[in-house]
């Protein structure tokens, strides 16, 4: 390689990359490097290209190094970078080619940057839609089954009871010594329930207050030719009298 061939390819990228060029050596450069788009809302992104030139350039590849100067650049994502130049390069050997790998560079850390856009507004959304599953459960409650409600049950029971013995223990403390003891002695009454479930059987309990040799008429069994008979009886059994 002539020194004359590198010093024109310097001469064409300082007057394309005014600000953004360096020259370390005459065999070395560095340029500032920004995607060719940008994307509203995304931080910096900048990286450095350094490229030193061997004897054979432009017959062999340069050797390149890839830094970032603004922004982070994970690994993975610079050994694609790495690879994708190494391939470009070697489509262009042969011919002055370092401004076609900083056009490239460019291209590439464009859809870097889309491609982070993408999965950040993915990972959002999936954020975003695991907050309403998670509400709708909440508000959907706990489906109700035949196990579940009998667990309710008991535990609603047990917890009723717990706090009415509480109140009623609060309730005795309350009151004096006297009145606490006619409470006891009301509570241990039994109550109207009670006493009918005990005395279920007074309907067949009464007919032991029937007189004996009573008997037991079935007005049904009369007609009412018959009925009327029986009055027409009384009434001639009955007898006035101008005097009362």
């Amino acid at each position: 390689m002539s020194a004359e061939v590198l010093t024109e390819e310097f001469e064409v990228l300082e007057s394309i990359y005014p600000t953004e060029l360096s020259i370390v050596s005459d065999r070395e450069i560095q340029i500032d490097v920004e995607p060719d788009e940008t994307i509203d809302g995304e931080h910096p992104f900048k990286l450095q290209l350094s490229v030193h030139y061997p004897d054979e350039y432009p017959d062999s590849l340069p050797d390149l190094t890839l830094v970032a100067i603004e922004g982070e650049l994970e690994d993975t994502e610079h050994d694609t970078l790495m690879e994708s130049l190494t391939e470009v390069g070697e489509e262009n050997v042969g011919m002055a080619m370092t401004f076609t790998l900083v056009s490239h560079l460019r291209e590439q850390m464009a859809s870097l940057v889309r491609k982070r856009a993408d999965q950040l507004m993915a990972e959002e959304t999936e954020k975003e839609r695991l907050a309403i599953e998670a509400e709708e459960a909440r508000t959907r409650g706990t489906p109700v089954t035949v196990e579940s409600f009998k667990a309710w049950k008991v535990k609603f029971t047990r917890e009723m009871m717990q706090r009415k013995a509480k109140d009623e223990e609060e309730r005795l403390r309350a009151l004096s010594p006297k009145d606490r003891e006619e409470w006891k002695r009301a509570a241990t009454r039994p109550t109207g329930r009670q006493l009918f479930e005990k005395n279920k059987n007074l309907e067949h309990d009464d007919d032991s207050f029937v007189e004996e040799g009573t008997v037991s008429v079935d007005i049904s069994q009369y007609d009412r030719s018959q009925l009327r008979a029986h009055e027409d009886d009384d009434d001639d059994g009955m007898h006035f009298s101008d005097s009362d």
